[in-house]
């Protein structure tokens, strides 16, 4: 009775060691579970995966000892741990992934976007000036002549030729010019005007000495200044698109046309056949030097006031052969770009 008593009370003790152990590995393996729902669902099935492994392992154990159950449930738990761990990891680095695709797809575009994007555009050309490109290409090779040939010869006219002596050539080619302005007073049917530059031709050239000095003005003719370009639109042709041309400067189509007729009325270029020919060029040249001479001062001027002095230059052309074609009272424009 003693020794089966005995065996009796050490068989319920294993049990009962049994019993107590598969308690605690069942608690350790519940709270793991619960740590590992808090952060990721993924990490949540490995360890219910992992639950149902360590059940099946302390079920086996339960056969065997009670010392190598304890050891399954440790090793269980740090495999659980670490799979935690890398779980954690992948999903962080997902996470960071997706944050960063969606601030790139935020970001602004910075650069030229070509296959959205409009074409540009650039502002129309005006009506005057339609072909300013080619217009400005010849205003510059038309300053660098100027820059590097005109000027220095107009400063070295004015420091070779006295003031008086000056003066006396100026009014010489300004009473040669009278000549061709009557004719146009006539085609303008400008009888009066027509009258006074014909006496000036008389005046200064009998009693002023071939027209060294201007005896016309001081006795009341005064000058009309009037060329062919001026007829032209007396008579109704339009100025058309401004002009730019290689060595004469600022014009348009209509006073290029008349500047064809200025230069065969001009009494320089026609005296020059029935004199030597070298005549012509010389005092054709002097001519030039003595106008180039006379914009010295109003250059300086220029440069200072013009922010571009190509639409500077071509704004007081259009507007003062304006003024001149309606002697000075022009019909108001109904549009700014549309020359007369």
């Amino acid at each position: 009775m003693t020794r089966s008593s005995s065996r009796y009370s050490t068989l319920l003790i294993l049990l009962l060691g049994f019993f107590l152990n598969g308690c605690a590995t069942t608690d350790k393996n519940a709270k793991a579970d619960k740590g590992m729902e808090n952060t990721s669902t993924p990490v949540a099935d490995s360890g219910a995966k992992a639950d149902s492994s360590a059940k099946a392992g302390s079920a086996t154990a339960a056969g065997t000892t009670a010392g190598s159950v304890a050891g399954a449930g440790s090793g269980t738990n740090a495999a659980n741990s670490d799979s935690a761990t890398k779980n954690t990891n992948v999903s962080a680095s997902a996470a960071a992934a997706s944050d960063n695709a969606r601030k790139d797809s935020q970001a602004p575009v910075s650069g030229p976007v070509f296959k959205a994007a409009a074409p540009t555009s650039y502002p129309p050309y005006s009506k005057k000036d339609p072909w300013e490109p080619m217009n400005r290409a010849v205003f510059g090779f038309n300053e660098s002549l100027d820059d590097y040939l005109l000027r220095p010869v107009a400063k070295g006219y004015r420091w070779i030729m006295p003031d008086p002596l000056e003066n006396a050539v100026g009014n010489v080619f300004s009473n040669l010019g009278d000549i061709p302005i009557t004719l146009n007073n006539l085609l303008q049917l400008k009888f009066n005007n027509a009258l006074t530059s014909s006496m000036r031709v008389v005046v200064n050239s009998s009693f002023g000495l071939g027209g060294i000095i201007d005896l016309a003005s001081d006795i009341g003719l005064e000058k009309h200044d009037e060329d062919f370009g001026q007829t032209l639109g007396y008579h109704g042709v339009a100025s058309g698109p401004y002009l730019v041309l290689p060595f004469l400067g600022p014009s348009t189509t209509r006073d290029a046309g008349g500047r064809v007729l200025d230069i065969a009325t001009d009494p320089v270029f026609v005296g020059s056949f029935f004199v030597a020919p070298f005549i012509g060029p010389i005092v054709g040249s002097t001519r030039a030097a003595d106008t180039r001479a006379g914009l010295l001062k109003s250059e300086k001027t220029l440069d200072e006031a013009a922010l571009d002095k190509y639409e500077f230059v071509r704004e007081a052309y259009l507007q003062r052969r304006r003024n001149l074609v309606y002697d000075g009272n022009p019909p108001k424009q109904q549009d700014e770009d549309d020359a007369e």
